[in-house]
């Protein structure tokens, strides 16, 4: 099957999402622009778009052998990969291991403190309101998502946390947090979409405690660039014993 990249359908703030010859199939292009603080702060990672596509990718496929379905289907080229078309559920979800980031200033958590088990968090997935947290009782009542559609979100993010940690402690880093996105396919069937990159998680250095992720770029810690290409590193050698 031959894929033919046609006009663009939206343009975010790290990919620019591309129809296809094929109805159901659509390409993400990832570009080098980060943004932060809900694109108040903006600026380049070398060759970001690259190693995202190269990071979530693998990720991808390594999930896909645990039974967790996604939207991917390959990586097309270097900055490039086809997914499937789904109506993306405007719900995220966070998956907290410790505390770090918004819920330390929401609950006057001290920075690191580690959860007993983890916690899910549920944000409505809008730029212009600042992704705000929202509870189920909202997600219930504006139909964003049926009890039964939660339900399976919140376990497919439990079980992707289970999988990923032993495989960043693997490679010496701490899956501190991350968000996921999920979609839904024209027959209604629930699929993990989007990506799963630095951009989304945070990663600790296990031995020197070090942001290995956009907090780099969030906080102005330095060698923003560095850290991506090795995170990038360290897990294609991972995948390349295990993929």
């Amino acid at each position: 099957m031959i894929i033919e990249r046609k006009s663009p359908l939206y343009d975010g703030k790290s990919k620019t999402i591309f129809e296809t010859n094929q109805s159901e199939l659509v390409i993400q292009y990832f570009k080098d622009d980060a943004t932060a603080f809900n694109a108040q702060k903006k600026g380049t990672i070398v060759n970001k778009g690259l190693l995202n596509n190269l990071t979530s990718s693998q990720i991808f496929e390594f999930l896909a052998k645990n039974q967790i379905p996604s939207h991917f289907v390959k990586k097309l080229s270097e900055r490039e990969m086809l997914v499937k078309k789904l109506t993306i559920i405007p719900v995220e979800i966070v998956v907290r291991n410790r505390a770090a980031g918004s819920i330390c200033k929401r609950l006057g958590l001290e920075k690191g403190k580690a959860f007993s088990h983890p916690i899910v968090e549920t944000f409505f997935k809008n730029d212009s309101l600042g992704d705000p947290l929202i509870s189920e009782e909202h997600i219930f009542h504006f139909g964003w998502a049926t009890p039964a559609e939660l339900k399976e979100m919140k376990a497919s993010a439990l079980k992707v946390n289970h999988i990923l940690k032993p495989v960043f402690e693997s490679i010496g880093l701490e899956l501190i947090d991350f968000k996921l996105e999920f979609g839904k396919t024209k027959d209604g069937f629930v699929l993990l979409a989007d990506e799963i990159t630095l951009d989304g998680c945070r990663l600790w250095d296990k031995a020197t405690g070090e942001s290995m992720d956009k907090d780099r770029f969030r906080h102005d810690l330095g060698r923003v660039d560095e850290a991506y290409q090795e995170v990038t590193h360290r897990l294609t050698q991972f995948f390349s014993r295990s993929l």
